[in-house]
């Protein structure tokens, strides 16, 4: 253990979610045992919480108080008639005594952790009534002598009483309290944590201080990791393209061709981002979206999911076989200016592509091209923003999966709302819109060949989905609607 670091004792009764705040603190789902069963924590687990490789703060995860009443009875029992000691010397002697080592045992384990450690975390359900087993839990962990926080856990559930646990602390002198929902932290829940123990701990408000800007350090790289995951996806997507005969068996068996490396690609894409945010692909499952044998649930080029996700429908958006794909034209020894227009042209036209694709093919003698619908990149971004939107707000101790169709968005971050919102309008920016005629830009190709300008589209799109240039739909240049 670090001489430097400050630690801290997590305690309270048992099942109150005193290893979920380690979860989620440490953003580690595998930290502890997680149950709805009491007593699922029997004896003291730690983790530290490292900024540049130095441990600032490490945490103890102890087993939950379960006989405290009957154990300040005891402690009653070890002073003599008329003497006065302090709360200290009250577990001093008990830790001392025999029933350290039987009836308390689990007791004991708590108060030698709390009076090993600077300060500790007093977790609380806040949907439970306040009882006198809490009080007399409060009671015998004041003894210690130690600064102590109470956190209110699974504040956001409907049944907390926060208002009451906030009373009934604040009678027993507790006034400074931290809320704090292990399954749902609001995104700011950490740092006002840390807040509120800088009170109670002045001469560790500098360790806390730098623990807070570390915090704020890493959510920017996660977020800005996660948009170029979400920027290398619609490049790949929007490059991809598969060039077929033109008569109808041929196109629709390549048009199943253009989905299947999409699917893959999006779901490669969902458990990067999974990963970058420390959470597995059980963390997500929905009627929406989920994994079935690799791919999301619903299909990416349904157009029943565009409407799930409030994503706009041009007016030529396809039905059946060929939903989701793109006609085009390969030009041959046209100018890619010309090719670019007469693409465009043919891109919202599909539910006309007897008539239309007819005449231009027959025009140019060209060979048929299928590409990813405008449409669908658009459901790309709004799925995997809606994704990073909601594992950002989602505690590491968490035991059910996200279901997006049910994320309340206003309490999205409104960066993230604001992008969501422009997504599912009609038009695409301007990087994918270049994507779209460098077909060896998208890793789904074999004979993918990268370059200085695709990494320049990539940085392009990350910077915009970071806010910094201008929103998609603003300046666009994508095939015209209908």
């Amino acid at each position: 253990m670090s001489a430097a670091a400050l630690t801290l004792a997590v305690v309270g009764h048992t099942n109150t979610g005193k290893t979920s705040l380690l979860r989620t603190l440490t953003r580690d789902t595998e930290f502890g045992q997680v149950s709805n069963s009491p007593g699922t924590t029997r004896h003291v687990e730690g983790a530290r919480l490292t900024v540049d490789g130095e441990a600032l703060v490490e945490l103890f995860d102890t087993p939950g108080l379960e006989d405290s009443m009957a154990l300040l009875d005891f402690m009653d029992q070890l002073s003599q008639p008329g003497e006065r000691i302090d709360g200290p010397e009250r577990i001093r002697r008990f830790l001392e005594s025999p029933a350290a080592q039987g009836r308390f045992e689990q007791e004991a384990r708590v108060l030698r952790k709390l009076q090993s450690c600077d300060a500790g975390l007093y977790v609380v359900d806040a949907r439970d009534p306040v009882l006198s087993k809490h009080k007399d839990e409060l009671t015998l962990l004041a003894y210690s002598g130690r600064p102590l926080l109470p956190v209110l856990n699974f504040v956001r559930s409907p049944q907390a009483r926060v208002q009451e646990w906030r009373s009934a602390l604040a009678r027993l002198g507790l006034h400074a309290l931290a809320e704090f929902d292990t399954v749902a932290p609001a995104l700011d829940g950490e740092a006002l944590l840390y807040d509120k123990l800088a009170v109670l701990l002045e001469t560790q408000a500098g360790v806390l201080q730098q623990l807070k800007v570390d915090l704020a350090q890493q959510a920017v790289l996660r977020r800005r990791d996660a948009m170029r995951l979400l920027a290398e996806l619609l490049v790949d997507v929007a490059a991809w393209r598969v060039s077929t005969p033109s008569d109808k068996e041929a196109m629709e068996l390549a048009a199943q061709q253009l989905k299947e490396p999409v699917l893959a690609r999006e779901a490669k894409s969902v458990q990067a981002l999974l990963k970058r945010y420390s959470f597995g692909r059980q963390d997500v499952v929905a009627d929406l979206l989920h994994f079935d044998g690799g791919r999301w649930g619903m299909d990416l080029f349904d157009p029943q999911a565009l409407k799930e996700f409030g994503v706009q429908l041009g007016k030529g958006v396809a039905a059946g076989a060929m939903a989701g794909a793109t006609l085009d034209v390969m030009t041959g020894g046209l100018s890619l200016g010309t090719g670019t227009v007469l693409g465009a042209l043919a891109g919202g036209l599909w539910q006309g592509a007897d008539k239309w694709g007819q005449r231009l093919m027959g025009k140019l003698r060209g060979e048929t091209e299928l590409s990813v619908d405008d449409a669908v990149l658009r459901l790309l971004a709004v799925r995997q923003l809606s994704l990073m939107a909601a594992l950002e707000r989602r505690g590491h101790a968490a035991q059910t999966p996200i279901r997006l169709g049910e994320i309340d968005a206003e309490n999205f971050d409104q960066a993230l709302q604001r992008e969501l919102n422009v997504w599912r309008a009609q038009g695409l920016p301007e990087e994918l819109a270049q994507a779209r005629i460098h077909p060896a830009w998208s890793t789904l190709r074999a004979d993918y060949a990268p370059d200085s300008r695709r990494e320049a589209c990539v940085q392009g799109l990350v910077q915009r989905l970071l806010g910094a240039r201008n929103a998609p739909g603003a300046n666009t240049v994508g095939r015209p609607q209908g």
